[in-house]
């Protein structure tokens, strides 16, 4: 008899701590900024977003020819490039043996790079100047320099 009522007492003693265990995880609320809903017109927009990306796609697939203008190029290639310009070369290279995988054609990521490197430093404050960039490299990397950058003296001279 006194084993059954100990029995009794442990399993009522399992079920509270079961209980208070779940108690504060029930009362943690959610942030409420976190689940306000986003306006339609916001630059995070997924639908926007999406078709963002959607007609950069299309553009670089109108603009080349070739492997270059394969989406699966163009997302990858485009990758590699903004991550050395990040100097993170360790995932860079992990994507260009995928690019290179795919038949995609190395000596455009190259041309790419030289035109991203030429056009001088990218404002940081901008959150999307590196990927404009880097698209606008990519469609055209054998574009010239921009007018303000071209037009700056070029400094000192040695005599």
């Amino acid at each position: 008899m006194v084993f059954a009522c100990m029995r009794i007492a442990v399993a009522a003693l399992g079920a509270v701590l079961l209980l208070s265990a779940a108690t504060p995880v029930l009362a943690q609320g959610s942030d409420p900024k976190a689940s306000t809903p986003r306006p339609a017109g916001s630059e995070t927009d997924p639908k926007k977003e999406g078709q963002r990306k959607l007609d950069e796609l299309a553009e670089a697939a109108k603009l080349l020819g070739g492997p270059a203008a394969n989406p699966e190029c163009v997302w990858l290639g485009r990758r590699v490039v903004r991550l050395m310009w990040q100097d993170d070369l360790d995932t860079a290279f992990r994507h260009l043996d995928l690019y290179d995988r795919f038949g995609c054609p190395a000596g455009h990521i190259q041309a790419t790079f030289r035109c991203v490197v030429r056009r001088g430093p990218i404002d940081s404050k901008q959150p999307d100047a590196l990927n404009g960039r880097v698209h606008t490299c990519w469609v055209n990397p054998t574009q010239e320099e921009t007018p303000a950058s071209a037009a700056a003296p070029a400094g000192t001279t040695s005599r």
